[in-house]
């Protein structure tokens, strides 16, 4: 469906966040016969709404499942969950229920580079864009960073990150579709784990003309045997020690020619080294010559800085590093920061919101390592209950965030890591992973 497929057609618009207030400015230039939002919490009262009221009237309350089955298409923001009841009442009575990106992707598919996973799907997308600004090729970069898919302004070319909730409502997969990874998330908004592979993974299975996916992820490879590309070629797997683009001995290959050492690239962590190879992939199938630009792109991956609160190193007098990962909001990707940082003594605060997942992978991983873990509020305590009785990893509660810090800065070595990675989402104590981050160098700061 494009929008302007919604001409003529009652569409109601399911949340008032960013992606609800872009898709109310884009459906409103093609003339819908009725155009309303919908709001659905408990608080609708005071959404800030008087800006669109004239144009998309906000139902909530008693009106607001009304509005929705009421209209010939609903369109979904991100933060619905799947699993929402409504939903499957929606569909029951067969009203078209879509999301913004998808409206956005119909019309744009042919333009757009869609980078998703479960982890590094922010470096990916933003490394592929950067280095195709290097080599000439410029691209605006968007979609779950922030700006809506439906405020961004006219290019050629688009890079965009893309979450499962964005993913799962596509009908048309972008040109070229990236996967960097592939474990449990957002269970319980998609309804399990199956369901939430199926809906990242819907990215694909619409006609992509080249898929390019992190061949070291065994659980990813699996997943995508049998999907091919629209002219029947299976997805390109790089990263893996058989790929053509790959690191071998701190060098990054392409084919059996080194380009530069993986230290050109700043970002810490085995998984950052094959993002960047997942990225150099997707230039050589865009028919980018990257041996042949391999100086500008060497130097464009020195300049290339990491992203916020992704293995954010935060300088302390003490000579502690401490280093901002709050975006981990699972199991795996502490296992991936964990790993970043086994050289060194470490201490790793972990907790959030309990969202009851399994930590026996984070166990597995810790079996033979040596650290210490200590738990906050709120899933902290289970997660230490599952790594109970390992001979090399030591367990503390502490009762918040800045406790957690001033005991890591009494069991942490000289010249050793304290490392916020919580495996756990930040809502409940935190508005937002922002918030989390900001309490954590405040901690930092106030116990130095």
């Amino acid at each position: 469906m494009r929008l302007a497929d919604l001409n003529g057609r009652s569409v109601a618009i399911w949340g008032t966040g960013r992606e609800g207030r872009a898709a109310v400015t884009a459906i409103a230039k093609h003339k819908p016969s009725r155009l309303i939002a919908v709001d659905d919490s408990a608080n609708f009262l005071s959404v800030p709404w008087d800006e669109f009221a004239a144009t998309a009237p906000l139902a909530g309350g008693d009106h607001a499942f009304p509005a929705l089955v009421t209209a010939d298409v609903v369109v979904r923001s991100p933060g619905v969950p799947q699993t929402h009841p409504w939903m499957k009442e929606l569909r029951e009575r067969g009203v078209t229920v879509t999301g913004g990106s998808a409206l956005w992707m119909a019309d744009n598919a042919a333009r757009t580079i869609g980078v998703t996973g479960s982890k590094g799907k922010s470096t990916t997308s933003s490394l592929i864009s950067h280095l195709l600004a290097a080599v000439g090729r410029p691209n605006i970069f968007g979609g779950n960073i922030g700006v809506p898919l439906l405020d961004l302004p006219p290019a050629a070319q688009y890079v965009l990150e893309l979450s499962s909730y964005q993913c799962a409502d596509l009908t048309d997969s972008p040109r070229v579709a990236v996967v960097t990874s592939l474990f449990p998330e957002h269970l319980d908004a998609h309804g399990g784990e199956e369901a939430y592979y199926r809906d990242k993974l819907n990215l694909l299975r619409h006609g992509p003309e080249m898929i390019v996916v992190n061949g070291s992820d065994l659980r990813l490879r699996d997943k995508v045997r049998g999907i091919c590309d629209l002219h029947g070629f299976p997805p390109i797997p790089a990263g893996a020690d058989d790929s053509r683009f790959r690191i071998h001995d701190e060098w990054v290959y392409c084919s059996d020619e080194p380009l530069f050492h993986r230290e050109a690239l700043h970002l810490k962590g085995a998984h950052n080294g094959r993002n960047l190879c997942v990225a150099l992939a997707v230039l050589d199938g865009l028919g980018v010559d990257v041996p042949g630009s391999k100086d500008e792109l060497e130097a464009a991956v020195e300049a290339f800085e990491g992203l916020p609160h992704r293995l954010t190193e935060i300088e302390d007098p003490s000579g502690l590093t401490f280093v901002d990962d709050t975006l981990s909001t699972s199991p795996y990707s502490a296992i991936h920061a964990i790993d970043a940082y086994a050289s060194r003594p470490l201490t790793v605060l972990v907790g959030g919101t309990d969202r009851g997942l399994d930590y026996a992978p984070l166990r597995e991983f810790l079996t033979d390592r040596e650290l210490t873990v200590i738990g906050i509020p709120d899933s902290g305590p289970r997660i230490l209950e599952a790594l109970a009785g390992l001979a090399g990893v030591r367990t503390e509660n502490a009762e918040d965030l800045p406790a957690a810090v001033r005991l890591a800065r009494k069991l942490t070595p000289s010249g050793g890591v304290v490392l916020l990675s919580p495996a756990a989402p930040s809502y409940g104590r935190y508005r937002n992973f922002e918030h989390r981050s900001e309490a954590f160098a405040t901690a930092i700061r106030e116990s130095a």
